[in-house]
């Protein structure tokens, strides 16, 4: 039997790239995210890594499933409410697909409205 295994980072880039996918938004990291993505570039930069952007998305592994947490700046002409459901459609829609991980959940944070 074959198992396959897919890291965090893998499934955090996927979910920046479905919700890139929204017109309008931008993932960026919020407070919380900024010492994060500051520690783990200096870590790739000292490896000669260029990954895949996964700054602005927290995934939790639920058992198999993964929870996970974004962070967006929006367009100031669009709704957050509606933009967020669109944004949470596109990270359970596009996460299994590439990844084949399932999506427990997927919250969406406003952290800036871009004007």
């Amino acid at each position: 039997m074959i198992e396959t295994v897919v890291s965090t980072p893998a499934v955090a880039a996927v979910a920046v790239h479905a919700a890139e996918q929204v017109a309008g938004v931008r993932v960026q990291p919020g407070v919380a995210g900024l010492v994060t993505s500051v520690v783990r570039a200096a870590r790739q930069q000292i490896k000669g890594l260029r990954p895949a952007p996964v700054e602005g998305v927290r995934v939790r592994w639920s058992g198999a499933a993964v929870v996970l947490e974004v962070d967006v700046v929006i367009s100031g002409e669009d709704q957050a409410a509606a933009v967020s459901r669109a944004v949470q459609r596109s990270v359970r829609a596009l996460v299994p697909e590439l990844t084949g991980v399932e999506v427990e959940s997927v919250f969406v944070t406003v952290v800036d409205v871009a004007c």
